[in-house]
Order: C-alpha cells, then structure tokens, then sequence
C-alpha cells in the first residue's frame, strides 16, 4: 500500500542519504541530532526529527464504511503524516456501544493496523452497565452533544448520570484518570478515563458544570470559536477537569473558505469567522492538543454536503509551515501533537518512535494522498516538511511514500497492555 509504488520496494536507488541521515531501510538512531545539536531542529542534512506523533481524534470508519477509509489506508495515512499512533472514535455505521460491538472492531483492528491504534467507547445513556466490562479495553468514552455524523446525540438531561457511571466504573476497575492540563498534569481525580465530547458554544456550560460536580476529567474536541475556548479558559480557573483540542481547519481555515468550497467546506463544527480563527492562534497556549479529527469521505459524497475533512496527512505539513511563519514554535508541535495527548489518555511507553523529515515547502494536493478519501480542503496551499521516512521501534514502517508495515503490524493499544496488533 502506497502513495507512490508497491509495499516493500526502496524507491530511493542508488542515492547516498544525507550527511547524518539512516542509509535506506534503516531507521534513525534514537535521540540522534540532526547537524544542529538540538533534537527536532532543522540542521545542516536538510531533515527535521520529531517523535512519532500522536492524533487522539480520527474516524476510521471500519467496520462499516471502507469505502471510506479501513484500518489499513487510514493508519497508512497516518504514518505518511508521521503519526505513529492514533485513537479512533466509536460513530461507526453500527456504533460501539455494546462490549460485543467494541471486541469486534478491536478484532479487525488488530488484523489491519500498520501504526498503532486505540479505541473509544460510545454512549448514548442507555448503556451504563456496559462501561466496567470496556475499562481495560478502550482509552475513553465519547459523548456528542451536537450534530455530527451518524446522528449520534446524547440528550444533554443524561449526563451527569453518564459522567458520573463511566467515572464510577473506572474507580471499580482501577482506572483512574488523570486531569492533564496545559501547562501541568494535576493528581489523579479518582475517574475513569477521559470522557471526550462534541460539545459546542450552546452545550459547553452544561459539559462543564457535570465535569465539575462529578470530578470526571473531560476533554472538549475540535474547538472552533472564542465563545468556546473562553468558557474551557475560565472553568479551568476554577479547577474544572477540562482539556481541549483544535483541529488544522479551525486553525488554517475560515468561513470564507467553506464559501469557496462550497459542499466540500461542510465540516461539524462549522468553519468560523476570521475573528475567531484569529482568537484561536492568540491563546494557543490555552489549547492542550491539535487533533486531525480526520474525517474521511469520498469526493462524491462530498459533493452531496456530508459533514468532515480528512486531516491525517494534511495536520503536520501546515503546522511546520505556521512554525516557519512565526505563528507557533517547534516546542508547541511536539507538545500538542506528541507529548500532551499521551498525557491526557495514559499512554504510557510505546517504544521508540522516530520521524524524520525533509525541509522542503511544497504545494499540498490529492494526488499522493495515501488516505481512501483521496482529497484535501487544503489543496493549493503550502505545507513544509515531506515526512521521508518513520521508524517505530528500531523498524522502517514508513519511506519516501511507500508504507513498508504489513496490517496488522500495528499495535492495538488497549490500556491493561499493548497487544500485537494479529499476532494478539
């Protein structure tokens, strides 16, 4: 599976690698400098090191819709973005609300994953007696509060009682979550795991004031306007569990681009106003994580105005660009890409993960995607930095376009220990 040729081949030829780079096939040595002496800054090779990133936000769609995407293309894709590791959300075709929904899923993920994957748990308040037996199966539970895809909505009246189950069932199991902030990891609060939630301007005072009588650590996702990102500021202030996210398009895009793009600019939440973009890149020190939130469908279904992005491959070509911009540091990258999510889930050791990258501006377009979606609302802009190549554990899963783990070489993540993804 690839972008550019067949799975296993070394396009790379005869050419020498770059003064302090791996030879092809060999994965960078770990904590390597790259000519500058400082790890993950540009040096004298012409290549940028990172660690393996993290996304705690796509949608894989499998099983249900692999047409879409599969576990195989959309974990490919997040290798070709240099995301070593990416937890997928529970509104599939047939969501996973029940203990057999989710064992199910995680069978196929662990005979397809090329990078390693986590699942969440779904709820929509009439599944209590479920959360015990997923704690040791699952990073999370998500709640959607406004629409969305699949039309999946919790009623707002049932979630403290959620709250307070899926909090409650982490405590009986010996999960307890831990209220990550921004800027420090405060003490475990006694919770289950994070409960992560679409939750916008009109719902957030409720998701708030259930976080703060419950205790239960939250996470708000996709994070769009300063209406939103105000309140999570304040609650935080007064000692609310709260953690958020952003996603690329509420950073690089605006409501006049879903007016140029027309059905194709149809996202939930919706793209804002300039001011509220603009709000977003001011307090980016408030915002833990920036997540894909990669959304896949295929171009026709665009066409017809359904809801999502993909942003696998997209997310870390456009923020290296914002870097060379001024708009943010390498520093913020790594900590809202790599080191905050791991936090926030529990992630804990995962091996050695490595992305190496060339410094190159380029013209971000559909034609190498690796995802099933084969589209992106950013074509024609500029991205910097080609992910070359990505190793995980002292292996090359990923060179010059060309995906070198086979499905199921992916570790399925699940929170009592990581288990090889079809050898499990």
């Amino acid at each position: 599976m690839s972008g550019s040729g067949a799975a296993g081949q070394d396009p790379t030829g005869d050419q020498d690698p770059a003064p302090g780079s791996p030879g092809p096939g060999q994965a960078p040595v770990p904590g390597q400098r790259n000519g500058s002496g400082t790890p993950g800054l540009p040096g004298t090779s012409g290549r940028i090191l990172l660690p393996g990133l993290v996304d705690l936000h796509v949608h894989l769609r499998d099983p249900g819709q692999t047409h879409k995407e599969d576990f195989t293309t959309g974990t490919g894709a997040a290798l070709a973005g240099g995301f070593t590791t990416v937890l997928d959300m529970p509104n599939n075709a047939t969501p996973v609300t029940t203990r057999e929904v989710l064992g199910r899923k995680l069978d196929l993920a662990g005979a397809r994953v090329v990078c390693d994957t986590g699942l969440y748990f779904g709820s929509l308040g009439d599944n209590l007696s479920e959360f015990e037996a997923v704690q040791d199966l699952v990073w999370g539970l998500k709640l959607y509060l406004n629409t969305t895809t699949g039309g999946y909505l919790l009623d707002p009246d049932f979630l403290v009682s959620v709250l307070r189950a899926w909090r409650d069932a982490g405590a009986r199991t010996g999960h307890r979550a831990v209220a990550a902030g921004a800027r420090t990891a405060c003490a475990e609060t006694g919770g289950g795991h994070p409960v992560l939630l679409h939750a916008e301007a009109d719902v957030l005072p409720t998701v708030l004031r259930a976080a703060g009588e419950t205790g239960q650590p939250v996470h708000v996702c996709h994070v769009c306007c300063r209406a939103e990102l105000e309140q999570i500021i304040a609650a935080r202030a007064a000692g609310i569990p709260v953690t958020c996210g952003v996603t690329p398009h509420h950073l690089f895009l605006s409501a006049e681009d879903a007016d140029r793009l027309g059905p194709h600019g149809e996202v939930r939440p919706a793209l804002r106003p300039r001011a509220d973009v603009d709000y977003l890149w001011e307090n980016l020190a408030a915002i833990d994580v920036v997540e894909s939130d990669h959304a896949p469908h295929t171009p026709a279904e665009k066409d017809q105005g359904v809801f999502g992005f993909p942003g696998l491959e997209t997310t870390l070509p456009l923020l290296l660009w914002a870097e060379r911009q001024g708009m943010l540091r390498r520093e913020d990258i790594v900590a809202k890409c790599h080191e905050a999510p791991a936090r926030i889930l529990g992630l804990g050791d995962r091996g050695e993960s490595v992305v190496e990258l060339d410094e190159v501006e380029f013209e971000l377009g559909d034609r190498e995607l690796v995802s099933r979606a084969a589209w992106t609302p950013f074509a024609g802009r500029a991205g910097y930095g080609r992910v070359r190549r990505v190793s995980v554990r002292g292996r090359v899963v990923f060179e010059d376009g060309v995906v070198l783990a086979e499905p199921g070489e992916g570790f399925v993540l699940r929170p009592a220990a990581p288990v090889a993804g079809a050898r499990s």
